[in-house]
């Protein structure tokens, strides 16, 4: 009989402890840890570079995130397979992450039979997208204006509070970054989805990854 191939993984994770209960999770298994990244670039070198039947990467890491890397990765290489391993189940990321072209959006609390379950999943060739989560998300990824490219002009402050909003932030969260009121945040973002022509943050966020504005 022949021997069953393993299936080669990269992780990428800024956090050790995440890295190390990986290793223990998908001990004894088909699934092989090829290498370790703890950043963004590092992430899309070794994917480039290397055979990987699976890149299982985190959405917020240093040096440009989780998912900066994915656009990068599906730029060069669009077959490989790339599964989001994230702490926040965030509506954003994941549309994001759908433009993107991530093969799937997990969880880190997920049990380790549902890890296993994806990761050869993934390398099979397959998303794990599901009708649920897809319909979640499908009125940005389906709206005219996101999918048009449409030429819009912002202003250098309209462009800022953007790049919070793709990278999840809420409102009060974008204020204190930025140093001014909420009331100030919340009149720019109704403007910004006045201009795109969305009607909220995650067709907004669409519209930015399209438009390669992140």
């Amino acid at each position: 009989m022949a021997e069953q191939k393993k299936i080669r993984v990269l992780v990428a994770d800024d956090c050790e402890i995440v890295r190390c209960g990986l290793k223990a999770m998908l001990a004894g298994t088909e699934i092989v840890i090829i290498g370790e990244a703890t950043t963004g670039p590092d992430t899309v070198k070794f994917a480039l570079e290397h055979e990987v039947d699976v890149v299982l990467m985190d959405v917020r890491m240093p040096g440009g995130d989780g998912l900066n890397a994915l656009g990068r990765i599906k730029l060069e290489k669009p077959e490989q397979p790339v599964l989001l391993f994230s702490s926040f189940d965030n509506p954003t990321y994941a549309a994001r992450a759908v433009a993107l072209g991530a093969e799937g959006y997990l969880l880190k609390d997920c049990p380790r039979e549902k890890l296993i379950q994806a990761i050869e999943t993934v390398a099979a060739g397959q998303d794990l997208w599901t009708r649920d989560e897809l319909r979640r998300i499908s009125g940005a990824l389906a709206t005219p204006r996101v999918a048009a490219g449409v030429e819009v002009s912002l202003t250098k402050r309209e462009a800022e509070v953007l790049r919070h909003m793709v990278n999840g932030l809420t409102n009060e969260q974008i204020a204190e970054v930025m140093h001014i009121s909420y009331e100030t945040i919340k009149e720019h973002v109704q403007h910004i989805l006045g201009r795109i022509g969305v009607t909220d943050r995650t067709q907004a966020a669409v519209w930015a990854v399209r438009n390669g504005l992140m």
